[in-house]
C-alpha cells in the first residue's frame, strides 16, 4: 500500500501535538510527511523542517505558501492531506482554504471558535468533497469502541444517566505568567477561545459521551471558574446534562485538581447494567449487569465486537494505549481518503461543529448564572 503524503501546518520544534501527530500518522506505514509550514515564523520552520528530514522546497514559511506551493506541483507529486495543530485561533483559515482546494484535512480539537466558522466549515467540506477528520482521539480507544457497540446493542438497557469527568492539575498554579508555551496559549482568549478548561479538555469529555451513547443534548446548566487570580479563562467546569429522551448527565471538567495527571472517566448507568472506563487504565471495561457479578472486558480478546477488534495492534496483555488510539483515528480517515471500507470510524466536520457549540452553549449558560440552556 503506497503512502498518502501529509503536509504539516504548526507542530515544529518542541511541540508535543505535532510530534503526537507524526507518530500516528506513521504508526500503521500509511502515511508519511511531506511538506510542512511548521512555525508562525520562516526561520523556525525551515529549521524544524530540517530536522524532520523535508526537501528545502517543501519546507514552506507560511500556510498560504504551502497550499501556492502545492497546488503549482503536478496532482501526483502534491502532499494528499494536511494535517493542521496551531493554537486554537489558527485553525479556521487553513482548514478551509485547504479543503476548498480539494485538500484532505485533520484537524486538532476544538476546531474553529465559533459556530459561524463552524457553519462555513461543514458547507466548504461538503462542497469539496473532502475527507475531514478531527482528533477526538479518545474515541479511537478499542474498548471505548466496545462500550459503544453494547450500548447501541442494548446491553445495559436504555440510558438513564451519564456521568463523565476530564480532571488534570498542571494548571493549579498561574503556570502562564512563567511563559510556559502550553499553559499560555491555553488560558488566552485571543488564541484559545471562548473556553478554558471546557475547551480544552471539556470538549473532549462531551464527545466521549455522545460517542458512547449516541445521546443528542437537550440542555446545559453550567458553572465556570476560574481559580487561578488573574486567569482570564475557566479553569473548572461543573455541568448539569439533559438530553433528549430523558437521560441526564454530569460533567466535570477540571484543570486544578492536584494530584490528577490526565484522568478521564466514563460512566453509563442503563435500565439494565452500567459501564465504567478510564483513561489511564484503558485496557479493561468494566459491565455491571444488574442482579449479576462485575465483568472485566479486556483489549484483545475475541470476544470484542469487530471494531474493538480491529482497532487492536498487540495480542492481550501488551498494553495498548494514546499513541495507538490516536493512529486509529488517522486509520479510519487515511481508509476514508482512500475510498476503502473500514471497521474503524472517525470523528468528522460535523462532530467538530457540535463541539464547537457546546463550548458556546455551556460559556452562555454560565453567563446566565447557571440557568439551563437550551442546546
Amino acid at each position: 500500500m503506497a503512502h498518502l503524503t501529509y503536509g504539516m501546518i504548526g507542530g515544529g520544534k518542541d511541540a508535543f501535538i505535532g510530534a503526537v501527530h507524526r507518530i500516528a500518522a506513521a504508526l500503521d506505514h500509511q502515511a508519511a510527511l511531506g511538506a510542512g509550514a511548521l512555525s508562525s515564523t520562516p526561520q523556525r520552520s525551515r529549521e524544524s523542517g530540517a530536522a524532520l528530514g523535508l526537501h528545502p522546497d517543501r519546507c514552506y514559511p507560511s500556510w498560504r505558501d504551502m497550499l501556492q506551493g502545492e497546488l503549482a506541483r503536478p496532482a501526483h507529486d502534491r502532499v494528499a492531506f494536511v494535517v493542521i495543530v496551531t493554537p486554537n485561533h489558527a485553525h479556521f483559515e487553513p482548514a478551509r482554504e485547504f479543503a476548498a482546494a480539494g485538500f484532505h484535512v485533520v484537524l486538532d480539537k476544538p476546531m474553529v471558535l465559533d459556530s459561524a466558522q463552524a457553519s462555513d466549515l461543514v458547507r466548504t467540506v461538503h462542497a469539496a468533497g473532502t475527507v475531514f477528520a478531527v482528533t477526538y482521539n479518545y474515541s479511537g480507544y478499542p474498548l471505548v469502541k466496545h462500550a459503544r457497540h453494547m450500548v447501541r446493542a442494548g446491553e445495559i438497557g436504555r440510558v438513564r444517566k451519564v456521568i463523565v469527568e476530564y480532571h488534570q492539575g498542571w494548571l493549579a498554579t498561574h503556570l502562564e505568567a512563567s511563559g510556559q508555551k502550553q499553559a499560555a496559549w491555553r488560558t488566552d482568549p485571543s488564541r484559545s477561545g471562548l473556553g478554558g478548561a471546557i475547551g480544552d479538555i471539556g470538549s473532549h469529555a462531551e464527545q466521549l459521551v455522545s460517542y458512547v451513547t449516541g445521546l443528542e443534548l437537550e440542555a446545559i446548566c453550567a458553572d465556570l471558574t476560574a481559580f487561578v487570580p488573574g486567569r482570564k479563562l475557566d479553569d473548572d467546569a461543573s455541568l448539569l446534562l439533559r438530553f433528549r429522551g430523558g437521560a441526564r448527565g454530569i460533567l466535570s471538567a477540571s484543570q486544578i485538581q492536584i494530584g490528577h495527571e490526565n484522568d478521564l472517566s466514563l460512566r453509563v448507568y442503563g435500565e439494565t447494567g452500567s459501564l465504567l472506563w478510564r483513561q489511564e487504565e484503558p485496557n479493561v471495561l468494566v459491565h455491571r449487569p444488574l442482579g449479576q457479578p462485575d465483568r472485566l472486558l479486556r483489549r484483545g480478546n475475541p470476544y470484542l465486537c469487530p471494531e474493538a477488534q480491529a482497532a487492536t495492534r498487540l495480542p492481550p496483555g501488551h498494553p495498548e494505549a494514546f499513541l495507538e488510539a490516536f493512529a486509529n483515528i488517522y486509520r479510519g480517515a487515511l481508509a476514508a481518503m482512500r475510498r476503502e471500507p473500514s471497521l474503524l470510524d472517525f470523528p468528522t466536520v460535523e462532530d467538530g461543529a457540535r463541539g464547537v457549540r457546546f463550548i458556546e452553549r455551556t460559556v452562555a449558560s454560565a453567563a446566565s448564572n447557571a440557568k439551563w440552556t437550551p442546546f
